[in-house]
């Protein structure tokens, strides 16, 4: 890879174009611009490109590309290395102007692209910032050749070079030398200082006026430049402004005149920032200075402004140009043009210009696609994507209302798909404010109106939306009874549909439900038939979810090995835009597996890696993660950090009203606690857990958090029955439930697994150690700690085994083949 880096104005266009015009080598040449900011577009263009250059490329990779963003990534960039594989000779792909690319996605794809990209194809960006991706490895290779602007900067010698052989000026040492001091050695400041010094009666004077920073200087410089041209000229250049490429029967289209390709090439020769997109001299696009200068002054007029979008619209629009047609009928206000275009393009636009389609429906009049049901729904989704609510309801409200009255009016199919989609649409509304009965009658309607599903079940099903209510059902229904028969009706509604990847989230959430109520056999079962659904596997989020349930399952089940292989090969099964953000929740899974399974090395690397803070202000979309935190923080005995933030946990939760991530909260305050010592402090979030959790069923968020859990819950009911002081004597807690939670560790199917799994890798250490005799002492200098922290050691290995001196902890710990 080369890399080209400079502000605008330092050549980094002209240097690639020059150089290809002198290589041998065919380069695939994609100019980029904002409207570029969307994967599918961008590799839809860098394959067009390269298939003007190499005839017959890329079958395979549009096969990729038309499913849209509902795929992965990954199929597609190995489909594009394939086919640039079977190219025979070297080729060179050109990505200019990419600092208009902000979308995490396309960097991660072309850091992937890079990675295995074949030795005779060469990558070349230009770009005003720095590269948004790692490099390093490739500078560490020798396969990344960096231009700077630094590189591009004229020196004395160029600058005299420069005028002397490309300006008829007849300039003194001296003058060079003050004006390349003057622009740093900016061609652009240098070139328009040409262009304006050629109608100067002092030129001397004139460049002394010539200071300042260069954004000032440009504009200075091309109001002078602009100014000298003929009158002609400068209309064409303010009505041609408005393109972001453009060829000359697009340029007579909005000038109304028939000189479009004179016209361009006139303002080649002049050198006037106008810069050639083909070889053959077709299309052209301004400098961006330029562009942004003339735009400045062209939209004085707002007549001639809007006047000139209309044509360019008109012109794109018949010519097939749709999405570009679009930006232009915006801006010349003719909405209703702009909306029709969208209704037209709606689906497609959906799956390859979602980011462009919510920056025209923000902008546009909301009275234009009030009568559009498709546009009103996706805008509602977007609304309700983005929190705002009541906004969304309030406009699908209205929606429905009109479209009622269009019964009879639409053909029956076209009114059926309307009315299925606002259902839909309606039942997620009812979910969202726990109403199961009112969600499960619009899932009724769907039914009746759409059977086959609807688009917006899809909708964003592969990028990453954190902590949703829609991907965890038991993070955001409390009532685990209710929603026991919701989930079910719905799996047997849909779970013998060949196609219909919405009906993952309620596999992955039935399971999860078994799974608390300790019913493992059945969770098993439900989360199998999850797993072996293709319609759900090219969904990101859908998968997660399933995956992370089966190998809880497997860890309860007794198979831990099981467990951590099935979050391992999620990472190769996930592939998404969002790519990274789902690697840093499986890797918190693990983290958390780890843990169970006695290591804390996983849980201390995740906490590195992933940079979260028991300070950080909390979200809800972010309380996965945070609960990782804290039970990390826990293990790490980092307890004072993990109650602050736990307690912030707590206050938001109450405030959402999340009943299961409450009870997690609580118990890992409790554990916290009495890490800490304080047993009675304890036992005050436990009871509070316990309260909680009994009329719902929960077990396993008790049992899963092993001896330090089941020690809490001893000392918990010996305050019941009378031992301790310690618990509330007016608890809601049964005792039946208490023993109910302590009774499910006897029910371990490995109790030898159990207690390695109870065994931290320290404690594990120090009963080698005890095994070869060593004393106390012995051991605290073995592994440089205290005798304090040898005697906890010790005292939690007496615990978790079950004796209370040295010779009963070695006849148990070979009994259960802890000692090797």
């Amino acid at each position: 890879m080369t890399f080209i880096s400079a502000q605008a104005g330092y050549g980094k266009t002209t240097a690639l174009s020059e150089w290809v015009k002198q290589s041998s080598v065919p380069a695939a040449w994609i100019s980029i611009d904002q409207l570029d900011n969307d994967w599918v577009q961008f590799w839809s263009y860098v394959t067009a490109s390269i298939e003007q250059k190499i005839p017959d490329f890329g079958k395979s990779v549009w096969l990729e590309l038309e499913k849209g963003h509902s795929v992965s990534s990954v199929p597609t960039l190995i489909a594009l290395l394939n086919e640039l594989n079977a190219i025979t000779s070297e080729l060179v792909i050109i990505l200019d102007d990419y600092q208009f690319i902000e979308l995490p996605a396309i960097h991660r794809s072309l850091v992937y692209l890079l990675e295995h990209l074949p030795v005779h194809i060469h990558i070349y960006i230009a770009s005003r910032t720095d590269l948004s991706i790692p490099t390093t490895r490739l500078l560490a290779k020798g396969e990344l050749h960096t231009i700077v602007m630094q590189d591009l900067q004229f020196q004395l010698e160029e600058g005299l070079v420069f005028f002397r052989d490309t300006t008829n000026l007849l300039l003194t040492k001296e003058q060079v030398k003050q004006l390349i001091n003057q622009t740093e050695g900016w061609i652009s400041g240098l070139q328009l200082a040409a262009i304006s010094l050629k109608h100067s009666y002092n030129i001397t004077e004139s460049i002394n006026q010539f200071n300042g920073h260069q954004h000032h200087l440009s504009d200075y410089l091309l109001d002078e430049v602009f100014h000298h041209l003929s009158d002609e000229k400068r209309a064409f250049l303010l009505e041609t402004s408005i393109l972001g490429r453009m060829n000359d029967s697009l340029c007579n289209a909005v000038t109304g005149k028939m000189n479009g390709q004179e016209q361009l090439e006139k303002l080649e020769q002049l050198n006037l920032f106008i810069i050639p997109l083909d070889s053959q001299r077709n299309w052209y696009r301004y400098h961006h200075l330029l562009s942004g200068f003339l735009q400045k002054m062209f939209r004085k007029d707002s007549e001639k402004w809007e006047q000139a979008h209309i044509k360019a619209a008109l012109w794109l629009e018949n010519s097939g140009f749709d999405v570009e047609a679009v930006e232009h009928y915006i801006e010349g206000k003719q909405y209703g043009d702009a909306v029709r275009l969208i209704e037209k393009n709606l689906f497609i636009l959906m799956q390859s210009r979602s980011a462009a389609l919510n920056r025209w429906l923000s902008v546009l009049p909301e009275a234009t696609f009030a009568d559009k049901p498709n546009i009103e729904i996706f805008y509602s989704a977007v609304l309700l994507g983005i929190g705002e609510w009541k906004a969304s309801f309030s406009r699908m409200e209205q929606a429905e209302m009109r479209f009622q009255a269009l019964q009879g009016k639409m053909a029956d199919r076209d009114w059926n798909q309307v009315m299925g989609n606002i259902h839909f649409f309606n039942a997620v509304k009812a979910y969202l404010q726990k109403n199961l009965h009112q969600t499960n009658e619009y899932f009724e309607l769907v039914e009746q109106y759409m059977p086959e599903g609807s688009f917006f079940q899809t909708m964003g099903r592969n990028r990453y939306q954190g902590y949703s209510s829609f991907d965890d059902h038991l993070a955001f229904i409390n009532n685990l009874h209710e929603a026991g028969k919701f989930l079910l009706k719905w799996i047997k509604a849909w779970g013998n549909k060949k196609e219909y990847p919405f009906v993952g989230y309620f596999y992955a959430s039935y399971s999860q439900l078994l799974f608390e109520w300790n019913r493992l056999e059945e969770a098993e079962l439900y989360v199998s038939q999850g797993l072996a659904r293709d319609d759900v596997k090219p969904f990101a989020r859908i998968l997660i979810r399933i995956v992370i349930s089966a190998s809880r399952i497997q860890q309860a089940a007794g198979h831990p090995r099981r467990a951590a292989e099935l979050l391992e090969q999620l990472k190769w099964q996930i592939n998404s835009p969002d790519q990274e953000q789902f690697m840093l929740e499986i890797e918190g899974q693990q983290a958390c597996l780890s843990l169970q399974q006695g290591s804390t090395s996983g849980a201390m690397d995740w906490l590195q890696k992933f940079g979260l803070s028991h300070t950080d202000a909390v979200s809800l979309n972010r309380m996965a993660d945070y609960l990782v935190l804290a039970r990390v923080l826990i293990a790490c005995e980092q307890l004072e950090e993990a109650l602050y933030l736990l307690e912030k946990l707590y206050l938001l939760l109450v405030k959402e009203d999340h009943l299961r991530d409450r009870i997690k909260v609580l118990i890992l305050q409790s554990m916290a606690m009495q890490r800490l010592g304080q047993l009675e402090a304890a036992l005050v979030p436990l009871e509070t857990a316990l309260m909680l959790g009994e009329p719902e069923g929960y077990i396993r968020s008790f049992i899963d958090e092993g001896s330090l859990m089941q020690e809490l819950l001893t000392a918990y009911l010996k305050s019941k029955q009378g031992s301790y002081s310690y618990a509330s004597s007016t608890s809601a807690v049964s005792i039946v439930y208490v023993k109910q939670l302590l009774q499910a560790w006897s029910t371990t199917p490995d109790q030898t697994l159990l207690f390695e799994i109870l065994l931290t890798e320290q404690e594990t250490r120090v009963l080698q150690l005890i095994n070869q005799g060593m004393s106390n002492k012995e051991i605290a200098f073995q592994f440089h700690i205290s005798g304090e922290t040898v005697k906890s050691h010790i005292k939690s290995i007496y615990r978790k085994l079950g004796v209370n001196n040295r010779v009963k902890v070695l006849q148990r710990a070979k009994e259960f083949e802890l000692l090797i």
